[in-house]
């Protein structure tokens, strides 16, 4: 679990990059809210092969909690260096080569209208609507990939869940039952923020409408999720919990003193 929520913490981190100090430029200076074409391809292809990449993380995260509560003494054999590693790089791959084609075709519509991006960062569905084109097309072609990628790695955790569920309402002492649901809980969590706002934001055929609700799921996405991932994670870990309670007590000490 801890090998993979070191890459998730690496995702977490480069989303952020990718597009918060942008973000705060503009909002610091509020005559520099600038961004060249060459630095908006660049952003909208890593914030969309960032989260690609992390979806896939996520489900692959869900298949190893399944193995961990419902096959455990098999753990070590199922999950190994070998497989860990392997699904790491292939969801990293398949994160950045899925996203080619569609940050490909974004930028190759014929923009006429304007160059104001009415958003924080530079969002696809404000670049769709700033095009002369006809984009349903394309559009739906986003929609089904979006689809594909949600769902693709959603399912795999519904199943996982479903079956870790059922292993858990099997474990007779109530004891035993919380201790199994604990090391499910923080990455459950972690599920349910990052898919409800993602489903919001890029599962629908349109993808121009609602501007004003997306700037708000976006900034859900980009710097609420990240900012509260790392205490969804730790704060169920019962020895980070006693590191920061004999941290507080030093710094009372030492403040007292």
């Amino acid at each position: 679990m801890y090998f993979f929520l070191v890459h998730l913490s690496i995702l977490e981190i480069l989303v952020t990059t990718v597009i918060v100090p942008v973000m705060l430029w503009g909002l610091l200076l509020p005559g520099m809210q600038v961004i060249s074409l060459p630095g908006c391809v660049a952003q909208l292809f890593l914030q969309l092969a960032l989260g690609t990449t992390e979806f896939s993380l996520l489900g692959a995260m869900a298949v190893d909690r399944y193995v961990a509560v419902c096959n455990p003494l098999r753990y070590s054999v199922i999950m190994n260096s070998h497989a860990c590693n392997s699904v790491v790089i292939v969801s990293w791959v398949f994160g950045f080569l899925y996203q080619i084609w569609p940050v490909y075709a974004t930028f190759h519509l014929n923009y006429c209208k304007s160059n104001v991006v009415d958003n924080f960062f530079c969002d696809r569905g404000q670049l769709l609507k700033l095009s002369c084109n006809n984009t349903i097309f394309i559009e739906f072609i986003l929609f089904l990939m979006a689809v594909f990628v949600l769902f693709g790695s959603l399912i795999p955790t519904i199943v996982s869940y479903t079956y870790i569920i059922a292993t858990i309402l099997k474990i007779p002492s109530a004891s035993g039952r919380r201790k199994a649901f604990s090391t499910c809980a923080s990455h459950f969590t972690c599920v349910v923020i990052g898919y409800g706002c993602c489903l919001f934001l890029y599962v629908k055929p349109k993808q121009t409408q609602a501007a004003d609700y997306n700037r708000v799921v976006s900034l859900m996405i980009s710097i609420v999720t990240p900012f509260l991932n790392p205490f969804i994670f730790t704060l169920r870990n019962d020895k980070v919990i006693e590191a920061l309670r004999d941290g507080v007590k030093r710094c009372y000490h030492l403040f007292k003193s």
